[in-house]
C-alpha cells in the first residue's frame, strides 16, 4: 500500500467515525501513526495538502483529485 493508499483507507474511517465529510491533517496523522505507518509526517501532509487535493495549486507532475481543501486546515472526501 502506497501512501495515497493509506491515507484513503483513513481518511474513509475518520469520516466513517464521525458521520461527517470531513476530516484534519492532524486527524489523518495521528490514525496513521498509531496504525504504524511507515511515512513521515511531511510526506503524509504533502500528500493531503498537494498531491491529493484538488484545488490545491499545481506544484506536482502526479496529482489526484481525491480531497478538496473545504477551509484553512479542513478537508472533504470527493
Amino acid at each position: 500500500m502506497d501512501c495515497r493508499d493509506e491515507i484513503l483507507s483513513v481518511v474513509r474511517q475518520i469520516i466513517k467515525s464521525k458521520g461527517k465529510n470531513e476530516f484534519t491533517i492532524i486527524e489523518v496523522i495521528r490514525h496513521m501513526n498509531n496504525n504504524g505507518t511507515g511515512y513521515a509526517e511531511s510526506t503524509i501532509r504533502t500528500h493531503i495538502c498537494s498531491k491529493m487535493c484538488a484545488n490545491a495549486p499545481d506544484n506536482h507532475d502526479i496529482t489526484f483529485n481525491d480531497l478538496e481543501r473545504i477551509r484553512k486546515g479542513v478537508y472533504k472526501l470527493l
